[in-house]
């Protein structure tokens, strides 16, 4: 698939326009993000996905479309798991729930672009060595197996600043109090920043952290940027909205460690085979390429959607016959509070 540079620009130049037209939106009139609002919002940005592939179908063909459907929908079922560690950032620096809102987009664009910087990177190392697939495999199926112990249950401590917070920290003083969506205050003559970009960079950097087992899993399902930038874009996109939609729904997915373990092992095996069937490296069967069969993308997709649906039916289930609280995630009224 070549993809022009025009193509790049007006693809980032659109998702700009989103991001823009999302801030007017959430400036002009700040306030806690309900369930109907919610919804119509997910439900939009995935028609925006849907309407992408379909593009991508015509003027790209098939193959190209599947990669991205089931690299969107990969990307956007592990930012699934994402949201506990949202919640508690945002219950730690107790954000206001008219602001939830505009911290998690700020936040999110953040996160797009240290992505985009990532994607950059491993593409460049796959054209470059294609012994990285075994090591992105190696990452996938240790992530797969840690998923999996952990279960149903999910980490509710108390959030931990990571070293880039750290040091954002050290450079700039803050102040104690939030000064309504202001990020940046004057205090007795002093410019000081707020609690409101220190929690924006928080989720930014957090989802960097997410993002070291995402990237690799989309690269063993497409080795084409532009589709693992775009994938990537309209899952965290609709992030945001899902945050917000899901809620306190979220403790009902109990067995979605277990379906995202299957999924990232799934890709795991399907890295090693590509990088056996790509094989150059000198000690394994002489330098020259295994015949291993490969995994199609219909069969991924396939896969993926299968282990999703089988996992959130059984959550259900599973709920209904023995509900529980919410751990860690307080809801009022369909939105959630800091």
């Amino acid at each position: 698939m070549t993809v022009p540079t025009w193509l790049w620009l007006a693809t980032i130049g659109g998702l700009t326009a989103v991001i823009l037209l999302d801030l007017l939106i959430v400036g002009r009139k700040p306030h806690a993000v309900g369930i109907g609002e919610a919804t119509r919002w997910v439900l939009a940005y995935v028609a925006l996905a849907i309407a992408f592939a379909l593009g991508l179908w015509y003027f790209a063909g098939g193959v190209a479309a599947g990669e991205f459907l089931a690299g969107y929908i990969t990307e956007y079922s592990l930012s699934v798991d994402n949201l506990f560690v949202f919640v508690i950032i945002m219950a730690a620096f107790k954000v206001p729930a008219v602001h939830q809102h505009r911290v998690l987009l700020v936040g999110i664009v953040i996160a797009l672009v240290m992505r985009g910087v990532f994607i950059a990177v491993g593409a460049a190392a796959i054209n470059a060595f294609s012994w990285v697939f075994y090591l992105f495999a190696a990452v996938l199926i240790v992530t797969a197996v840690n998923l999996g112990r952990q279960g149903s249950e999910h980490d509710d401590a108390e959030f931990r600043e990571n070293a880039a917070l750290r040091a954002l920290r050290r450079l700039l003083p803050v102040t104690d109090d939030y000064h309504g969506a202001r990020s940046v205050v004057q205090v007795n003559g002093r410019r000081m920043v707020t609690p409101m970009l220190i929690v924006m960079f928080a989720i930014g950097s957090t989802d960097l952290l997410f993002a070291l087992d995402s990237i690799p899993a989309i690269f063993g399902l497409t080795q084409e940027p532009y589709l693992v930038f775009t994938a990537n874009a309209f899952a965290l996109m609709g992030l945001r909205q899902l945050y917000f939609l899901l809620g306190g729904l979220l403790s009902k997915l109990v067995y979605l460690s277990y379906g995202l373990s299957v999924i990232l092992g799934f890709i795991g095996v399907k890295l090693v085979l590509h990088a056996l069937h790509e094989n150059n490296l000198p000690f394994v069967n002489g330098g020259q390429p295994v015949p291993v069969p490969t995994v199609s993308i219909a069969v991924s997709l396939s896969v993926i959607i299968g282990v999703l649906v089988i996992t959130t039916i059984a959550s259900l289930l599973k709920v209904r016959r023995s509900p529980a609280p919410a751990p860690g995630a307080g809801a009022t009224n369909g939105t959630l509070v800091g």
